[in-house]
């Protein structure tokens, strides 16, 4: 069955975007990353992709279809879909789901199959996911460097501080360690 990996590069100090609103100083090493065994061995374990609308909209929609890293089912959680449906091909197909996150995350288990279901960017995503206990496994690619402000991944809460964390890997690709938490209520 599949599981649910919800997955974010931070900063060492918590942060997955500047105060500016960019990512960039967390991805410097983003096209290095593509033909490693860190990148072929996510793409080739994720069967389904599930995403929030603001990640959905960061590029270009119909850019996804043939260079998307992830030729696979994608399910965008939104309260209205666009009004024009983006490109499709190969595997890759939009799914917009508007009748909630459970819905969103039944979909895209069924499309996964045996594979895994990956969640790509979202801090507000990632947050439903966790607190309502539909996450299997946290994985946080630390970047060595400080933003010293911005958008942080975790507020303080009580509902993920209930949350069970256990190490199950961790990862040096390049400049970033990827660590791996299985996720338990």
């Amino acid at each position: 069955m599949a599981r649910v990996i919800f997955g974010m590069t931070v900063s060492v100090d918590g942060y997955v975007e500047d105060a500016d609103g960019s990512a960039g100083a967390l991805y410097p090493d983003l096209a290095e990353l593509r033909p490693t065994h860190y990148m072929t061995e996510m793409i080739d374990e994720t069967g389904a992709v599930l995403m929030g609308r603001r990640t959905f909209a960061m590029g270009d929609p119909d850019g996804y279809a043939g260079t998307y890293e992830f030729q696979v089912p994608i399910f965008v959680l939104t309260h209205e879909p666009p009004a024009n449906h983006p490109r499709e091909g190969g595997g890759l197909t939009f799914t917009f789901v508007t009748d909630g996150v459970e819905a969103a995350v039944a979909a895209a288990k069924t499309a996964a199959g045996e594979r895994d279901v990956t969640v790509v960017g979202g801090v507000d995503l990632g947050h439903q996911l966790l607190t309502r206990g539909l996450v299997d496994e946290l994985r946080l690619d630390v970047m060595p460097v400080f933003l010293g402000g911005g958008r942080r991944l975790f507020e303080p809460d009580a509902d993920l501080a209930a949350l069970g964390l256990r190490t199950t890997r961790v990862v040096e690709v390049g400049m970033r360690t990827s660590l791996r938490f299985s996720v338990s209520r």
